[in-house]
């Protein structure tokens, strides 16, 4: 079950991935243009405004994506000459760890959405983008992340509980240097 529940999340942040990749080439399309537009001494404007808050959603929307694909970076100097237990309980360890920062950076995004929202907060730019349009779907991304992160982190602890340790390693192992180059 633990495995279905992953492939599952796996193909749910592949569509989210495909999505936030196709929002990222179109703001690197409307970059393009305003740069070419530039040449001829006109420009849409706010370009570079609109590129920073692009990338900041495809940050938060792309921690989970990164997650399942095992792309975030780990050292594994110790794990890497270890049993499968006890490489396990490593990856068990650090899924804890990383559940609990990424929760409280969620929780800690919250305040700064609600005083955008509250204050009807706007950028200081020409373009006075309201700032809840982008915090929201930032915010959602962040929360996104936690709970993949809590999710894998759990079905992790029932693989290891169940004495299925080796089983974790496609899920929260370190994908290893050594393996790319095979």
């Amino acid at each position: 079950m633990e495995l279905a529940v992953i492939d599952t999340l796996r193909k749910l942040n592949r569509t989210i991935a495909l999505i936030v990749g196709f929002g990222l080439l179109g703001m690197a399309a409307f970059v393009v243009a305003d740069i070419a537009l530039r040449q001829v001494h006109a420009s849409f404007g706010g370009s570079e405004e609109l590129a920073g808050y692009a990338m900041a959603l495809v940050s938060s929307w792309g921690m989970a994506y990164a997650l399942l694909e095992l792309g975030h970076i780990r050292i594994d100097l110790i794990r890497s000459r270890t049993g499968d237990l006890a490489r396990a309980l490593f990856d068990v360890f650090s899924m804890i760890v990383m559940s609990g920062v990424v929760v409280t950076i969620a929780i800690k995004c919250w305040p700064v959405v609600e005083r955008a929202i509250q204050n009807g907060s706007r950028a200081n730019t020409p373009l006075a983008t309201p700032l809840a349009w982008v915090q929201i779907p930032w915010f959602a991304g962040w929360v996104w992340f936690a709970v993949m992160s809590c999710l894998v982190t759990l079905a992790a602890i029932c693989l290891v509980v169940r004495g299925r340790a080796a089983e974790t390693e496609a899920i929260v192992g370190a994908f290893a240097e050594q393996d790319s180059l095979q």
